[in-house]
């Protein structure tokens, strides 16, 4: 978590810097999870200091790292740079958080990997930030919030695609982000509780327009990864998804296997939130239902409220999947850690 703009103003260029204090703009906190709800942190995940939730280093080492035996842990910051509407400010921001993140955080623990934070709304400054932090290796992935302007796979977007591709980085795709437009199709709810549960929806919207606009066709080698999406919802958007290209594939030529195929191959998704049966033999069904064990990436969501004591994969998971889980889906989907793990 972003402490706040004064961390990142040494990392700014002096007029945004002033711009910054000129304009009062001292915090930026993510829509979806505001400090105080108790779901943006497990009780005894929060700071006794008081600081944000997923601010101390000190915590995140003793929590997710030592307390999970995680070999390597990667940073996916959650700040509200993507709502600026202003291309340039939330570019610099961006630059500045990369900035930020290496500094205090990858250089301070070498077990650290982070995500390259970029502004969707403008992805020619976008694509050349990913070309800047890409010749970090610590960096491992790009990041973009799942509510845009306009869907994903348009053809607007591509810059950032095509330079993830060039550099091996899987795309991540995290739940909240621009609130340009509703997160529901009937307008603005009144609650958080509505609005987190309408994320679902969100991803699969990103995740047809993806498939649909030729994303995977332009961009063969290109992974997505959704955060924070859960997969409960997964079979059923398959099946429709499948039966309705079948009918209309016509107006799609590019797309000539279907979707469920093309995202097996090309999409995963972490495991926290799981959102899925709570017993062993409806969570195999489910897993049978998407055919992809290979999908799943192991995750703790920390600091965010997910799970009690160290059950950070849920006990309905099967045995024979953990070895992928734990490991080898990671270093199939992020190259770049096979770099410092064997």
């Amino acid at each position: 978590a972003v402490p706040g703009m004064a961390a990142l103003l040494p990392h700014m260029h002096p007029h945004w810097a002033e711009q910054m204090r000129v304009r009062g703009i001292d915090a930026l906190e993510s829509v979806m999870w505001k400090a105080a709800t108790p779901i943006a942190a497990r009780p005894d995940f929060r700071d006794p200091g008081g600081g944000p939730p997923g601010g101390s280093l000190d915590l995140l080492r003793a929590q997710a790292l030592d307390g999970f035996g995680t070999a390597i842990g990667i940073c996916n910051p959650l700040w509200g740079t993507a709502a600026l509407f202003s291309e340039d400010m939330a570019s610099e921001l961006c630059r500045a958080m990369n900035l930020w993140l290496a500094r205090d955080w990858l250089d301070r623990e070498p077990r650290l990997r982070g995500a390259i934070t970029v502004a969707p709304h403008a992805p020619d400054q976008a694509a050349a930030e990913i070309e800047r932090c890409a010749a970090d290796r610590r960096f491992v992935s790009v990041l973009l919030p799942a509510m845009t302007e306009l869907p994903l796979g348009r053809r607007a977007h591509r810059p950032i695609f095509a330079a993830a591709e060039r550099h091996g980085l899987p795309v991540t795709i995290h739940a909240g982000g621009q609130y340009r437009h509703p997160p529901t199709a009937t307008g603005w709810p009144s609650f958080h509780a509505e609005d987190h549960a309408a994320q679902a929806n969100i991803f699969q919207a990103q995740l047809l327009s993806l498939v649909y606009e030729g994303v995977f066709v332009d961009h063969p080698g290109l992974r997505v990864v959704l955060l924070d999406a859960g997969i409960g919802w997964l079979p059923s958007f398959l099946w429709r998804a499948n039966k309705t290209w079948r009918g209309l594939r016509a107006e799609v030529p590019w797309v000539t296997r279907s979707p469920a195929d093309i995202v097996r191959e090309h999409v995963r998704f972490a495991l926290q939130p799981l959102q899925g049966p709570p017993d062993a033999a409806g969570m195999q069904r489910l897993l049978d239902h998407i055919a992809a064990d290979h999908m799943l990436l192991f995750s703790t969501d920390w600091p965010h409220w997910r799970f009690e004591g160290r059950d950070a994969v849920p006990p309905q998971i099967p045995a024979r999947l953990l070895p992928a889980l734990l490991r080898e889906n990671a270093l199939d989907t992020y190259p770049r850690l096979r770099e410092t793990i064997a």
